[in-house]
């Protein structure tokens, strides 16, 4: 426990700074809160959407076998763009999968024309695998950075809690039993001043 001063001055030190943890502990309390059911919610989603890659897995697995047949998908699954935006999740800045957008200028080589059958659903199942792999990334990284942040809440509202506002009471006890003993002493002297002064009286007269 820190070191403090049995005076008036820290008393009302300590008293500020119980007043001030009292009153920040309930938004602390409220934004764990928060967090953690944002972690819940992304846990969700990911279940969900692994879940999804998981039933067109499933789905593509008929005609799998058909990429036996030469076909090079490469070109058509380069990714043009990404869009992301940050977001605000429960206070904690996050970056967001809006859309994936494919490039869609074929190469002249090799027309989907004179492709195999298969290709355009192999290509559409390809995409959104490839897709829903981008949208894991990303709820992932999102639940990583609330993680962090509901690690580092929990510990201040640990810290508020078992620590600083325990602390700010006992300091406040002690002060105030150190200076309740200071105004008895003062008072007993002070009769005892009296006393003596009494007896001077009577002595001299």
């Amino acid at each position: 426990m820190a070191a403090i001063k049995f005076t008036k001055q820290e008393l009302k030190a300590q008293r500020d700074a119980l007043a001030r943890f009292t009153r920040f502990l309930p938004t602390l309390i409220l934004k764990k809160q928060q967090l953690q059911a944002e972690i819940r919610r992304l846990s969700l989603a990911l279940v969900e959407k692994r879940k999804a890659l998981a039933a067109v897995e499933e789905g593509a697995a008929n005609w799998l076998a058909l990429f036996a047949e030469p076909f090079d998908m490469i070109p058509y699954m380069r990714v043009e763009s990404l869009q992301v935006r940050q977001a605000n999740v429960a206070g904690v800045s996050v970056e967001v999968l809006d859309e994936v957008a494919f490039i869609q200028t074929l190469p002249p080589l090799a027309p989907l024309a004179a492709s195999p059958l298969w290709v355009d659903q192999g290509l559409e199942t390809a995409r959104r695998l490839a897709v829903l792999q981008l949208e894991i990334h990303f709820l992932h990284r999102q639940r990583q950075a609330v993680a962090e942040e509901l690690r580092t809440t929990s510990q201040r509202v640990n810290l508020f809690e078992k620590v600083k506002i325990p602390e700010a009471k006992e300091h406040i006890r002690r002060i105030k039993i150190a200076l309740g003993d200071l105004e008895t002493a003062a008072v007993v002297r002070a009769k005892m001043a009296k006393g003596r002064q009494k007896e001077r009286r009577r002595s001299t007269s």
